[in-house]
Protein backbone atom coordinates (compact mmCIF):
# COMPACT_ATOMS: atom_id res chain seq x y z
CA UNK A 1 0.00 0.00 0.00
CA UNK A 2 2.88 2.50 0.51
CA UNK A 3 4.32 1.65 -2.77
CA UNK A 4 0.61 2.54 -4.55
CA UNK A 5 0.65 5.84 -2.00
CA UNK A 6 4.01 6.80 -3.02
CA UNK A 7 3.68 6.46 -6.55
CA UNK A 8 0.06 8.37 -6.48
CA UNK A 9 1.75 11.43 -5.22
CA UNK A 10 4.55 10.98 -7.62
CA UNK A 11 2.29 11.25 -10.40
CA UNK A 12 0.23 13.89 -8.26
CA UNK A 13 3.27 16.37 -7.62
CA UNK A 14 4.15 15.47 -11.58
CA UNK A 15 1.02 16.06 -13.08
CA UNK A 16 0.37 19.24 -11.00
CA UNK A 17 4.13 20.79 -11.78
CA UNK A 18 3.21 20.31 -15.43
CA UNK A 19 0.10 22.29 -15.01
CA UNK A 20 1.66 24.97 -13.07
CA UNK A 21 4.95 24.86 -15.80
CA UNK A 22 2.38 25.43 -18.61
CA UNK A 23 0.57 28.02 -16.86
CA UNK A 24 3.29 29.95 -16.03
CA UNK A 25 4.53 29.75 -19.40
CA UNK A 26 1.27 30.77 -21.00
CA UNK A 27 1.19 33.81 -19.08
CA UNK A 28 4.69 34.93 -19.33
CA UNK A 29 3.95 34.30 -22.98
CA UNK A 30 0.58 36.47 -23.19
CA UNK A 31 2.21 39.37 -21.28
CA UNK A 32 5.19 39.36 -23.74
CA UNK A 33 2.84 39.20 -26.91
CA UNK A 34 0.45 42.14 -25.52
CA UNK A 35 3.38 44.74 -24.83
CA UNK A 36 4.30 43.35 -28.48
CA UNK A 37 1.37 44.04 -29.98
CA UNK A 38 0.73 47.73 -27.88
CA UNK A 39 4.18 48.75 -28.38
CA UNK A 40 3.99 48.28 -32.50
CA UNK A 41 -0.04 48.66 -32.65
CA UNK A 42 -0.90 50.24 -30.00
CA UNK A 43 -3.96 52.53 -29.79
CA UNK A 44 -2.84 56.36 -30.69
CA UNK A 45 -2.23 58.80 -27.68
CA UNK A 46 -5.72 60.30 -26.26
CA UNK A 47 -6.77 64.05 -27.06
CA UNK A 48 -6.23 66.50 -24.07
CA UNK A 49 -9.04 66.87 -21.97
CA UNK A 50 -9.36 70.77 -22.73
CA UNK A 51 -9.99 70.34 -26.18
CA UNK A 52 -13.34 69.31 -27.80
CA UNK A 53 -14.06 68.31 -31.48
CA UNK A 54 -16.74 71.46 -32.76
CA UNK A 55 -19.91 70.51 -33.49
CA UNK A 56 -21.21 69.70 -37.11
CA UNK A 57 -24.65 70.43 -38.34
CA UNK A 58 -24.79 66.60 -38.66
CA UNK A 59 -24.74 66.93 -34.68
CA UNK A 60 -26.64 69.53 -34.57
CA UNK A 61 -29.60 67.86 -36.52
CA UNK A 62 -29.38 65.11 -34.30
CA UNK A 63 -29.87 66.49 -31.20
CA UNK A 64 -32.69 68.10 -32.25
CA UNK A 65 -34.43 65.17 -33.69
CA UNK A 66 -34.06 63.89 -30.07
CA UNK A 67 -34.94 67.15 -28.53
CA UNK A 68 -38.32 66.99 -30.40
CA UNK A 69 -38.88 63.43 -30.12
CA UNK A 70 -38.89 63.99 -26.31
CA UNK A 71 -40.99 66.97 -26.69
CA UNK A 72 -43.42 64.64 -28.31
CA UNK A 73 -43.43 61.74 -26.28
CA UNK A 74 -44.12 63.98 -23.24
CA UNK A 75 -46.57 66.53 -24.67
CA UNK A 76 -44.82 69.87 -23.52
Amino acid sequence: MSEFLREGFSLLFMGMGTVFVFLTVLVIGTTLMSKIINRFFGLPEPEAKGKRRPSTAEDLSELAAVAAAVKAVHGH
